[in-house]
């Protein structure tokens, strides 16, 4: 299989920043957390504070009518953004030639839900509910009718890494010459069994999350889609190195000492020909969880003896869960990208009470930028239940 390098031409998303790169950049370098709301409704018994996105989410057009959920409406709005490069590539490439590779862990979970309530309260599904929009798969099925495409199409649902796992995917996909182009990323929207199921593992906080604090208490649930474009055709940001491993330690909780997690930076590391002095920023799994926080943080020490710029995003986005890899990764893209001329690192938000028993890291300050630098490369990770690690490395390749 060849190693040529992968590029990364066009990305749709939305998340609680906003709907589109215009919308998302600003308010990404700006370190705006206002997209996390209380919402009463998620749990019996309180409010939760979620990742909401904030831009309109219609419903699906009527053709599309049969896959109208809230995940393929965030996903509708990812494609739509970069609809023309997709249509450039279907006649570059040919339609059969274009996959689709997703990661999720809701699919449709959220009209489950609905349906089920439904029934319990009339015996009766609602006439618009189908089943199959629950399937994992659904997603990836309904990208590929949509947008015309019929290379391979799957998804991967590795919870928290379902998305990065998706970009070595894809890029297998290329280098193998099964595809000219890869539509990969991914999506998850809100649901109550997400919202519900992380708090009954005593997971979430009603506060802003609140990476490597001291008072941190967990997570907040979010919810978005991102979307790129993967070719061989030069395009300005590359994906450079994946690493991938597993922990095999415990169901929900990392290895403490992080073997399986500094695995996968150190393989992304080699795949992409870099040391750690070469990264430039590193985003954070980040999820503000005490055993999640603790391991990271001593990974980094460790691989990053020197330091690295890095930051958590979950307190702008919410944890997006399987939309989680491919979202961050969509982060380091803005920042190598035009639309961020200032060449602004994305700030680490939280209330600065640094714990004492974590090594100290350097946490980007609002602000704080990085030398303009052809050579800049950024880094991130995503980190998962089962002990499921991958680390991806994007820089600009001429």
């Amino acid at each position: 299989m060849k190693k040529s390098p992968v590029y990364l031409n066009a990305l749709g998303l939305v998340n609680a920043l906003g709907y589109g790169k215009s919308e998302v950049a600003p308010r990404l370098f700006a370190g705006d957390s206002s997209g996390l709301v209380l919402e009463p409704g998620w749990l019996h018994d309180r409010p939760a504070r979620v990742g909401r996105v904030r831009a309109e989410v219609p419903a699906l057009p009527p053709p599309w009518a049969m896959h109208d959920t809230r995940n393929n409406r965030l996903l509708w709005l990812a494609a739509t953004e970069i609809s023309d490069a997709i249509e450039v590539a279907k006649q570059r490439y040919g339609a059969q030639r274009i996959g689709v590779v997703l990661g999720t862990s809701t699919s449709g979970i959220a009209e489950g839900e609905g349906a089920i309530a439904h029934w319990l309260e009339q015996q009766s599904l609602p006439a618009t509910y189908a089943y199959t929009e629950q399937e994992l798969g659904a997603p990836a099925a309904f990208l590929s009718a949509l947008c015309g495409v019929s290379g391979p199409s799957y998804v991967i649902s590795t919870a928290c890494t379902s998305s990065a796992k998706a970009f070595s995917a894809a890029r297998r996909l290329l280098r193998a010459d099964v595809c000219d182009a890869v539509l990969v990323g991914g999506v998850d929207s809100l649901c109550r069994l997400t919202v519900t199921g992380f708090t009954a593992l005593e997971s979430t906080s009603a506060q802003l999350t609140n990476p490597m604090s001291a008072n941190r208490n967990g997570i907040n649930i979010g919810e978005g889609a991102a979307l790129f474009l993967m070719t061989q055709e030069p395009g300005g940001v590359a994906l450079l190195g994946v690493g991938e491993s597993s922990d095999a330690h415990h169901m929900s909780s990392p290895d403490p000492e992080g073997m399986g997690a500094e695995l996968a930076i150190r393989a992304a590391l080699t795949d992409a020909g870099a040391t750690p002095a070469d990264i430039g920023y590193l985003n954070l799994h980040g999820t503000a969880t005490i055993k999640n926080d603790a391991m990271e943080s001593a990974v980094v020490a460790r691989v990053f003896p020197n330091g690295v710029a890095c930051s958590s995003s979950k307190p702008l986005t919410g944890h997006t869960l399987g939309a989680a890899g491919a979202t961050e990764a969509a982060f380091c893209w803005l920042a190598l990208s035009g639309y961020n001329s200032e060449h602004s690192l994305p700030p680490h938000v939280w209330d600065g009470q640094a714990d004492a028993s974590l090594p100290a890291l350097a946490l980007v300050q609002p602000g704080q930028t990085f030398k303009a630098d052809e050579n800049i490369l950024m880094m991130s990770n995503s980190f998962a239940f089962g002990g499921n690690n991958v680390s991806l490395v994007l820089g600009r390749k001429p």
